[in-house]
C-alpha cells in the first residue's frame, strides 16, 4: 500500500484524478486528454499507482499512452462497451464492477474518465484529488466527493507548478 493512503478495509479501492475548482477533468472533443499539462500531477499519479492494478476507461487508456507512455509495473484493466476491443498489455472489462471483480482482493486504483470515476465512487475506500486553481474549459466533470461518506485526511497546500501557469493542491479522502 502506498504511504499516503489510509487503510479503511481489507481491500483498497482508490480513485485518483486531477480537476479544476469547477471539477472539469476533460473535454469531449479532446479524446480523453487532459486540458492541462501539470508535471506534478503526472508524477503524483505514477508514484501512487505504480505496482498496483489500474482500472480506466478506453479513452483514458488511449490518452494515458500519449501522456505517460506505458504505465509501468502494473496490471491494466480497461472498461469499454466494445466487446471486441483489444490492446496489448491490457485486459478488458464491460463495467467498473466487472473490472473490480477481476482484481479482488488486490489493491486497485481507478484513473478515469468521468463516467468510470462516477461508477467507482460507491466502491472507493480512498480518493486522491489534485485540484488546479486555473480555469480550463471542458464538459467532462469529476464526481463530487460525497462528504457524508468521506473525510479529508490531508491537504498539501497551494503550490505553483513548474509549468509556470497553474497553482494546485493535493487532497486525500478516506471513507468514514
Amino acid at each position: 500500500m502506498s504511504s499516503d493512503m489510509i487503510e479503511t478495509s481489507k481491500r483498497t479501492v482508490g480513485l485518483i484524478w486531477a480537476q479544476t475548482r469547477g471539477r472539469v477533468i476533460g473535454a469531449s472533443g479532446a479524446g480523453g486528454r487532459l486540458p492541462w499539462d501539470l508535471p506534478e500531477y503526472r508524477e503524483h499519479l505514477l508514484e501512487t499507482v505504480s505496482d498496483y492494478t489500474v482500472v480506466l476507461g478506453r479513452k483514458t487508456w488511449e490518452s494515458a499512452q500519449e501522456l505517460f507512455g506505458p504505465l509501468p509495473n502494473n496490471r491494466k484493466i480497461v472498461v469499454t462497451r466494445q466487446p471486441d476491443w483489444f490492446a496489448p498489455g491490457a485486459e478488458r472489462a464491460a463495467s467498473v464492477a466487472e473490472a473490480l471483480a477481476l482484481t479482488d482482493p488486490q489493491e486497485v486504483w481507478v484513473l478515469g474518465g468521468g463516467e468510470i470515476l462516477r461508477a467507482a465512487v460507491p466502491f472507493a475506500t480512498v480518493i486522491a484529488v489534485t485540484e488546479l486553481n486555473t480555469a480550463y474549459q471542458g464538459d467532462i466533470l469529476a464526481p463530487e466527493v460525497p462528504s457524508e461518506d468521506f473525510m479529508m485526511t490531508y491537504t498539501i497546500g497551494s503550490r505553483r507548478s513548474v509549468n509556470g501557469r497553474d497553482d494546485y493542491v493535493f487532497r486525500s479522502y478516506a471513507r468514514k
